[in-house]
């Protein structure tokens, strides 16, 4: 199972922006979940974020919450996400992020979580609401799972905080490009440029920008602004979600391959 930190210091080797495309888990269903990994990283995906399902997903906008409500409502559990990534993960090289909120982690017991995450064949973990004063607990537990944490950087955030959390960051540090939640925008704002230079001028770990992400030619800029990957989520979450399963996927992998060539 390749590391998030490994897949990152083979494309900067290469001089390659990843691409790390989102699906929320279990939308429309979990075997369409299982086949779209296999999409991802056959269209060019360098890594692939897997959203858990939540009941209150504070940093997700209408399309990513909506999702996390139809698969809820279908009876998705960790455990059948888990289950998947445990069926897939064989196949595939590119590293999988597991996109999740702190509450369930509480709630299963850290080291618990952890330990079962890791052993389906999971590499990395985000977790959006988690606090800068309280990852210690966590990142130790995830440090002897094998589990690398990425945190968020806000752009409203000074430049001390956000020096503090890309250091507490493994894997790469995920900067949120607008203020709100996600969700598809037209534009992206000039600042990011000015928070990724920031950023980079106080740690050597790749960039990744998230948040408002839709398409090719935005995902163009942000390499050009200096991200070291781009993280691409509602976009990729709307175009899985049709009536018919296989022309979800294959809007999925059209989608996906652009934006990868934007990133070439």
């Amino acid at each position: 199972m390749t590391s998030v930190s490994e897949r990152f210091r083979d494309l900067k080797a290469r001089g390659e922006c990843a691409l790390i495309p989102f699906i929320t888990a279990g939308d429309p269903d979990l075997e369409t979940t299982a086949e779209a990994l296999r999409v991802l990283e056959r269209s060019g995906a360098d890594l692939i974020e897997l959203g858990v399902p939540y009941s209150d997903p504070l940093a997700d906008g209408p399309v990513i919450q909506a999702a996390a409500t139809r698969a809820l409502k279908r009876g998705v559990r960790l455990e059948h996400v888990l289950d998947v990534v445990r069926r897939v993960s064989p196949e595939l090289s590119v590293p999988i992020v597991l996109f999740t909120y702190y509450n369930p982690i509480l709630n299963r017991g850290i080291e618990s979580y952890m330990a079962e995450i890791a052993a389906a064949g999971v590499s990395g973990l985000v977790v959006p609401d988690l606090p800068l004063e309280e990852v210690e607990t966590l990142l130790a537990a995830a440090a002897e799972a094998g589990i690398e944490v990425t945190l968020l950087v806000a752009p409203t955030s000074p430049i001390e905080r956000i020096q503090k959390i890309a250091a507490q960051c493994q894997g790469f540090v995920y900067l949120v490009s607008v203020t709100g939640v996600t969700g598809m925008r037209t534009s992206l704002q000039d600042r990011v440029s000015e928070l990724l230079n920031m950023i980079k001028q106080g740690t050597d770990k790749p960039v990744g920008v998230g948040f408002g992400v839709s398409d090719p030619e935005q995902a163009q800029q942000l390499k050009a602004w200096g991200a070291d990957a781009v993280i691409v989520g509602s976009a990729f979450v709307k175009r899985l979600d049709q009536s018919d399963r296989q022309a979800g996927l294959q809007a999925l992998e059209e989608f996906c391959q652009s934006l990868k060539a934007a990133l070439r």
